[in-house]
């Protein structure tokens, strides 16, 4: 079934915000979605990484360019998609130099505090004279999970 215009807009426009996300650190499907103008989307966030196109593809966002892995939920645990994928997630994310910790239940977590990047506004909405906005190196402040 084909997407709509509005569908598209969105879900490239959350893979283009993922990109932002820097190396080492983590955000969240809301986190996201707010920043996309959308506080009440974060399941279409993560819909759209579910479906993100493989690195092979010839489409212009990829699992080798979007960097999905940097996305989890607001309680800073690694969803589980499909069997092995919350291993696969915290595999890549430890080699990014992030500690994934798993608990006695098999659920792998992050530390916000050490890892989370919650910025006011996306670094490419951000002109270059702006000083006032939060770059999210504070941890938990400011904070919209």
């Amino acid at each position: 079934m084909p997407r709509t215009d509005e569908a598209e807009h969105f879900i490239n426009a959350v893979y283009a915000a993922v990109q932002e996300i820097p190396r080492g650190r983590v955000t969240t499907y809301g986190h996201i979605a707010t920043l996309l103008g959308y506080p009440k989307r974060p399941r279409q966030v993560g819909i759209s990484l579910k479906h993100l196109p493989a690195a092979e593809s010839d489409s212009f966002f990829h699992s080798g360019n979007v960097p999905w892995q940097r996305v989890i939920n607001s309680r800073g645990m690694i969803s589980h998609r499909e069997p092995g994928s919350a291993e696969r997630q915290a595999e890549v994310l430890r080699g990014e130099g992030v500690e994934v910790e798993e608990d006695s239940m098999g659920e792998w977590y992050v530390d916000f505090g050490r890892y989370g990047w919650f910025p006011d506004v996306l670094p490419s909405e951000v002109s270059g004279d702006d000083d006032s906005h939060d770059d999210g190196d504070d941890g938990d402040e400011g904070m919209d999970r």
